[in-house]
């Protein structure tokens, strides 16, 4: 699994790479394995009219999604300034994405600063008590 999570940080970081972000300098960077080990990358994309922005965690899920993959195994996001120095983790609404397309108990959620450097989660770590599916 390390080396499954490093080469998924390395993805991420290249995704950073490409982040549209001219208001915060804000870069972040998404990679999703999927169950069926397909991979989907994004980037953050800000705009003008904030809201009208889109985080690096939803770009990566609906790339997924708009291919036909609507069950996530394994999401590790990067993100920063110029040089990564501290942990970037999931906005609420992205978590509640995330909460859509996988079993919290079970979708890993690696938070990175290089391949060598990163915390692992569950999302039900990260979004207890999430309102999905079959809250309905």
């Amino acid at each position: 699994m390390k080396q499954i999570i490093e080469d998924l940080i390395e993805k991420a970081l290249h995704a950073r790479e490409k982040a549209y972000v001219p208001y915060s300098h804000f870069k972040v960077g998404c990679a999703v394995l999927c169950e069926d080990n397909q991979i989907f990358t994004g980037c953050n994309i800000e705009n003008a009219s904030y809201p009208a922005g889109l985080c690096a965690e939803r770009v990566a899920i609906f790339k997924a999604v708009s291919e036909g993959v609507k069950k996530l195994k394994l999401i590790v996001v990067v993100g920063g300034k110029e040089k990564i120095s501290k942990y970037c983790y999931p906005c609420g609404m992205c978590r509640q994405v995330m909460r859509e397309f996988a079993n919290p108990k079970e979708l890993k959620i690696v938070v990175a600063k290089s391949k060598n450097e990163y915390k692992e989660y569950i999302l039900e770590e990260l979004f207890p008590e999430g309102f999905g599916p079959e809250s309905l």
